[in-house]
């Protein structure tokens, strides 16, 4: 079994938590390195493309959040076998990070600009990605995103939904997800309520 380190922030959440939630519903032994921003500031010159997170895999980090979700899926039985499915599966992740890259980008805005910012977000991206997923989610079937199983694109999704629906984000609706796609919140909460996924919720609550 190799020897596998995961480098994030300390909190729950963000790109981390799908490849941290995957490990432990795959009953798969991992480091939990957590760490403050002052720690990153610290150690970002000697990361790979100096941003977590970081997955060290028997002595050697590699980056890329979504590649990190990929593997761990694969070795948990959380990824598809079938190249379409897994296609279907791959869409949901990165139409997600796409998301997370337009939110980083208003990371240290402040007032104003900081609201004008979420507010194109909220009515754009934010919104075009709440919709396409509703739109997969119900040509799948509507239990989940691909395979016809739990898959890593479910973790990822119900992880983002959480946060928008806790009001994590300044100046984005936690009413947003009910108003524009209220099938997704009946589906997290299905998701949350999967024994395996319950039992992690649980332990990090």
């Amino acid at each position: 079994m190799q020897n596998i380190k995961l480098t994030y922030f300390d909190f729950h959440g963000g790109r981390a938590e799908p490849v941290r939630m995957a490990l432990a519903i795959g009953k798969i032994e991992f480091e939990d390195i957590r760490v403050s921003f002052m720690d990153f500031a610290r150690m970002r010159g000697s990361l790979p493309l100096k941003a977590v997170p970081v997955m060290e895999v028997d002595g050697v980090s590699y980056c890329e959040s979504n590649a990190m979700t990929r593997y761990v899926g694969k070795l948990t039985g959380l990824y598809p076998d079938d190249p379409w499915q897994a296609f279907l599966c791959d869409e949901i992740l990165e139409a997600s990070e796409d998301v997370t890259v337009a939110l980083v980008k208003t990371f240290g805005l402040e007032g104003d600009a900081l609201k004008e910012a979420r507010d194109k977000l909220e009515n754009g991206i934010i919104t075009d990605c709440l919709e396409l997923f509703n739109k997969r989610l119900a040509a799948a079937g509507g239990a989940y995103f691909s395979a016809n199983q739990l898959t890593v694109a479910d973790l990822k999704v119900m992880v983002w939904l959480r946060a928008l629906n806790a009001g994590q984000l300044d100046h984005v609706s936690n009413s947003l997800v009910a108003s524009v796609a209220p099938e997704l919140n009946t589906y997290v909460g299905r998701i949350s309520q999967l024994p395996s996924v319950a039992k992690y919720l649980e332990q990090i609550s």
